[in-house]
């Protein structure tokens, strides 16, 4: 049930305000205290550094001597300076003191000061009031010293948080609906997390049905996906719905330098959503205190304090008082586990890469606010973008629009759309990059020697674009494929046609010229990632079968695999990429081979033109296809209308 915060009912924290209050006065208090007797006791101990005291008889030996230069009388001390401290500076000078001695025969004294031509004079003291003394020394200076301190702790408490200097107290932002201005329609390409986070909202507005039939609410949902898949977006489009205040933190706001620091801001950040339920706290980047502590090598006693302290408090706080706690990571097997079992984060919630129709969608999103001209085909750009997430599709718009005005268009066409996507992909073409004739002819031979693989061979994805120009990733030129639809599946025929045409520019190279450069570094990179995922992952290989090598550490980050074998069942596996990876080549090389005069009239226009579309390639072959290897091998009929796309051999690069 949503209330407003600002409502008189929501005052409770107040009172735990004026609950601390004394407790800071008083530190306050004592703190000017000390700092007034510290201050006293500095005052004088330098006021009387000069000052020495001695006996009276030391006094008169002194005048006997003829040592004495000058004398003060005071109303409780005489003060003596001898002539060897007359000769100094008066910094350097020490004065003596003495007490005056009762019924001290004042008149011989002064006699013998004037034989010996000793300068004195007499100093009256006015006695001050003993209750002025003490308000002058003591209270003055501590009710300054208090005010200087109650303003600095202020001034601190403003800059960090609260609390003398932010430490103990949590630095969770309050939004409201009205401040985040985010809802599930800024929310596209997520339909199912978007569902599953709807009951939450539902039951924050009526918990009274949910009551009824004994259900309760959950305590928390962890946001697992990619990097710039929506996660906090969703977190907010939540609180944006639900009306309700907003507690947003970074798991990384928790760990300080200080052992106890990250514990206490746990409890004061569950307790200020205590006070305003409903509420929705948010931790972002979980893993940053979330980690396992099951460690043989120790770990952080500050994460693991903090980590401990939430742990009590998911598991103590009461769910009917409505207080949602959502996390986001992208790194979820690294979670410790008593945080991720029911009863602490209920739901797990995976923000997964958009497909044909959520790309789609968020680029209706995101193009809402620009200005479009009216052959921009956002379905055509969405296909174009397999793999792509929300991030980069907001990206490659705002690229779009930048170059509209870069041209002095006023509004944003298809081909900014696409141009915008290959500067993402490939950068910026490096118009200042001359090549020799001889590298522009290799450059040629090695992209179509890709693109003609792709074009011949069947199970391949279709060729929308190949260029020669040079561009800012240090690409020297590229060959673009568009996926006719979007796979979820891939079969080993599939991920064979990919090696051949991946290894087909080192082909074109060799047959060609001979030679072997250094332009396919990142074809053959790639072709031995994948030909080891065949092996190692997939389970496509003759000799382990079934068997998994490798395991996926970081799904949602690098996808990096851990190798999980030994050592001589990995140097096996090591061969069997090696023979993979060979006959690929020797597959590209061959058909290269038997279509030799086509690979040339190809290259001979791509040298001419520099780019040339898949359309292009494609009059080509389907003009000679006399010199095709067999009928049967001829590749599918290329999708006349389909743009210029970028193709999963540059995805990962998105």
């Amino acid at each position: 049930m949503s209330q407003d915060p600002k409502k008189p009912g929501r005052q409770p924290e107040n009172q735990d305000g004026d609950n601390k209050q004394p407790k800071t006065i008083l530190m306050m208090i004592v703190a000017a205290l000390i700092f007034t007797v510290f201050i006293n006791s500095l005052y004088e101990s330098i006021a009387n550094s000069q000052y020495q005291e001695i006996s009276y008889d030391r006094f008169v030996s002194m005048l006997d001597e003829d040592n004495v230069d000058s004398v003060e009388f005071q109303s409780d001390r005489i003060l003596i300076l001898t002539r060897e401290e007359a000769a100094k500076s008066a910094r350097e000078q020490t004065i003596y003191y003495t007490g005056l001695i009762p019924n001290l025969d004042l008149n011989g004294l002064q006699t013998q000061l004037d034989d010996q031509g000793v300068h004195y004079q007499g100093h009256i003291i006015e006695q001050a009031s003993p209750i002025l003394s003490f308000v002058i020394s003591w209270v003055l200076p501590l009710g300054i010293t208090y005010l200087l301190i109650s303003l600095l702790m202020r001034s601190m408490s403003k800059r960090m948080g609260g609390g003398l200097g932010g430490i103990g107290q949590s630095n969770a932002k309050v939004y409201m609906e009205k401040q985040t201005g985010v809802t599930f329609a800024d929310v596209a390409g997520q339909d199912e997390a978007k569902e599953s986070l709807q009951e939450i909202i539902d039951f924050l507005h009526n918990p009274q049905k949910y009551a009824e039939i004994g259900a309760k609410l959950p305590k928390g949902a962890l946001l697992v996906g990619s990097p710039g898949t929506g996660k906090t977006l969703l977190a907010k489009a939540v609180a944006g719905e639900a009306n309700v205040p907003f507690f947003s933190i970074s798991g990384s706001g928790f760990v300080e330098m200080f052992v106890g620091v990250g514990a206490s801001r746990v409890r004061d950040l569950f307790q200020q959503a205590s006070k305003m339920a409903p509420a929705i706290i948010f931790i972002d980047e979980i893993d940053a205190i979330g980690k396992t502590r099951d460690t043989r090598l120790g770990g952080n006693d500050e994460r693991e304090q903090t980590l401990t302290q939430l742990l009590a408090e998911m598991d103590g706080f009461d769910p009917s008082k409505g207080v949602i706690v959502l996390a986001a990571t992208n790194r979820p097997e690294v979670l410790d586990k008593a945080l991720l079992r029911p009863g602490r984060f209920d739901r797990r919630i995976i923000v997964d890469r958009p497909n044909l129709s959520g790309r789609y969608q968020t680029l209706l999103v995101h193009t809402r606010n620009i200005r479009l001209a009216e052959d921009v085909d956002l379905h055509k750009i969405a296909a174009a973008t397999a793999g792509a997430v929300g991030a980069d599709l907001a990206n490659l718009v705002n690229e779009a629009a930048l170059r509209a005005v870069r041209l002095g268009r006023q509004a944003v066409n298809q081909q900014d759309l696409l141009v915008s996507f290959e500067v993402v992909i490939a950068g910026t073409e490096k118009k200042g990059t001359v090549l020799t004739d001889t590298e522009k002819r290799i450059v040629s031979y090695h992209e179509v020697g890709h693109a003609l693989v792709a074009a011949l061979e069947k199970h391949s994805q279709p060729v929308s674009k190949i260029t020669i120009v040079p561009h800012t990733s240090g690409a020297l030129g590229y060959t673009m494929q568009m996926p006719e639809e979007e796979k979820y599946l891939n079969s080993k025929q599939e991920l064979e046609t990919e090696l051949d045409t991946l290894v087909g520019g080192r082909a074109a190279e060799q047959l060609v010229f001979g030679i072997q450069t250094t332009g396919a570094a990142n074809d053959i990179e790639r072709a031995t990632e994948l030909a080891r995922k065949m092996v190692m992952q997939y389970g496509m290989s003759d000799t382990f079968g079934l068997m998994a090598l490798t395991t996926v550490a970081n799904q949602y980050l690098d996808g990096q695999s851990m190798v999980n074998c030994a050592d001589t069942t990995a140097a096996q596996a090591d061969q069997e990429v090696k023979t993979l990876l060979e006959q690929a080549y020797g597959r590209a090389r061959t058909l290269l081979a038997d279509n030799r005069e086509l690979l040339d009239e190809i290259a001979l226009f791509l040298l001419q033109k520099e780019t040339i579309t898949g359309d292009e390639l494609m009059a080509f072959v389907n003009a000679d296809k006399n010199r095709l290897p067999a009928a049967g091998e001829t590749a599918d009929e290329p999708a006349a209308d389909a743009a210029p796309a970028e193709t999963p051999r540059t995805e990962e690069r998105l």
